[in-house]
């Protein structure tokens, strides 16, 4: 039986009264780490242009808008990538389509492809891998690898209809490669 809030042992009982004390175990290592990522500067783009072909970023913290070049040709289409990347730096770059290689591209050179090929997207998914979520600006991957990967993965756990969709993507890339 318990009175006022005090238990049969003679602890606190939960719900009657009694007052929870707070560990602070951990508390300032967790509030030194949010004061150092709030006193970090950090850059913010709003991207308005009309003409953008994609706008986005992943989790590192990379966004950036992709836009055709005002020099860009039907033989050699280029694409200018602007924003931030993953630790608040501006950036700008220069990407000419038909020097990808999805065998060893940045996740910003193959937004570019993406949008530069109209690869249709799946109910606002990508038609690029997941794991292109944990990419900085200037991590190269082989994306092909990547989709044998991430078509396995979706295959196991019997997401057909996801695993038939990267496996378009892919082929879409491969098809790409092939013209080259």
């Amino acid at each position: 039986m318990s009175v006022s809030g005090i238990g049969t042992a003679g602890y606190p009982v939960a719900g009657y009264g009694a007052k929870r004390t707070q560990q602070n175990i951990g508390r300032k290592d967790f509030a030194e780490q949010i004061n150092n990522v709030a006193g970090a500067p950090k850059v913010y783009n709003i991207f308005t242009d009309e003409d953008m072909l994609w706008t986005g970023g992943n989790g590192t913290g990379l966004s950036y808008y992709l836009k055709y070049a005002e020099d860009s040709t039907e033989d050699d289409p280029t694409i200018i990538a602007k924003g931030v990347d993953e630790n608040g730096n501006e950036f700008e770059k220069t990407i000419h389509i038909n020097q990808i290689n999805p065998k060893s591209a940045t996740v910003v050179e193959m937004r570019a492809l993406e949008a530069h090929t109209g690869i249709k997207k799946l109910g606002g998914f990508t038609s690029l891998p997941l794991e292109t979520g944990a990419m900085g600006l200037n991590d190269r991957m082989d994306f092909m690898d990547m989709f044998q990967k991430q078509i396995s993965d979706m295959k196991l756990l019997s997401q057909k209809k996801a695993a038939a969709y990267y496996q378009y993507s892919m082929q879409a890339y491969w098809d790409f490669m092939n013209k080259k």
